[in-house]
């Protein structure tokens, strides 16, 4: 664990529960799944990073990127029978989009291990995979972190991002440009969409035009 914690000002319950979970996610990960707890690790220091810069909480920041991975350690089989446990219900067959499940399930399981988790942590695990047009600032945070982390090889939409965040971008913008970029890349590799998604990228896109409606008024 790196002193940046302590940097922060973090009382020593948040420093105690932040080397507790990285030591649970190198536990978990170390052996099966390297690049995954690399990829983690960078996304709660970028997380971090962001909160401090947009006014959100660190220390929430640092421990939903740590975790929010939590459940790619299971395999195919293992994350659909996970969700099918837990009564995870997307409205379609859930093989069909089990990308998104991860997020869904490690934020049902994850309270049990962690009681002492906030919700909005818990909330931004779950929505760092689907999106919502309703996005607090630590859960567009999460989202854009686990996109931009600097381990990530950089495709047109996550260099458009990065360079967002270089010209000094709003989170709202930076999080619009994540989540659309993710919509074009599902679309350009003929992969399944999920209808959520569409939904949820028209709510936005609605919401952007009437705000800006009212900006010119």
């Amino acid at each position: 664990m790196s002193d940046s914690s302590l940097r922060q000002g973090y009382g020593p319950a948040q420093v105690e529960l932040l080397a507790r979970v990285e030591r649970d996610l190198r536990a978990r990960m170390s052996a099966a799944k390297p690049r995954r707890l690399a990829h983690s690790l960078s996304v709660a220091r970028t997380a971090e990073e962001l909160a401090l810069l947009y006014g959100e909480d660190p220390f929430e920041a640092r421990l939903a990127g740590l975790l929010h991975d939590w459940d790619k350690v299971l395999d195919g089989e293992e994350q659909l029978a996970e969700a099918m446990r837990q009564g995870i219900d997307l409205g379609v067959e859930l093989s069909l989009v089990l990308p998104l499940l991860h997020g869904l399930t490690a934020a049902g399981r994850l309270p049990r291990l962690y009681p002492e988790l906030p919700e909005s942590v818990i909330r931004a695990i779950r929505l760092h995979t689907l999106g919502s047009a309703r996005m607090t600032g630590l859960d567009m945070i999460l989202f854009v972190a686990d996109g931009i982390e600097p381990l990530r090889k950089a495709s047109p939409g996550i260099a458009r991002v990065r360079e967002m965040l270089a010209r000094g971008a709003s989170l709202p913008e930076l999080y619009w440009e994540s989540f659309a970029s993710g919509v074009s890349f599902v679309i350009e590799t003929r992969r399944y969409l999920y209808p959520g998604t569409i939904e949820t990228y028209n709510q936005i896109v609605l919401e952007r035009a009437r705000d800006a409606a009212r900006g010119q008024r």
